[in-house]
């Protein structure tokens, strides 16, 4: 509880869209899966994309991975999915 009002005294987090990044953003999805050292760790390797300095590749994998993830954990989050060759 304590860290969850503190987030909201200005300063605390560096940058306003620091709030924007949070693990329901966009709202309806699920946050991406996260990464850290080493690059592989019990078999798991961070994906090539997130190691490649394309920032508009990395925010496209993240943006699906967060829809996969939803889609995985939490389908209600999504709605009904759409009918194929309907718009």
């Amino acid at each position: 509880m304590i860290e969850a009002v503190t987030r909201l005294v200005p300063g605390v987090i560096g940058t306003p869209e620091s709030h924007a990044r949070e693990s329901f953003s966009p709202p309806g999805l699920l946050d991406h899966p996260q990464y850290t050292r080493p690059r592989v760790f019990r078999g798991m390797a961070v994906p090539d994309v997130l190691l490649s300095g394309d920032h508009a590749a990395i925010e496209r994998w993240r943006a699906e991975a967060a829809r996969a993830k939803t889609r995985r954990n939490r389908p209600d989050l999504l709605g009904p999915e759409p009918i194929e060759g309907r718009t």
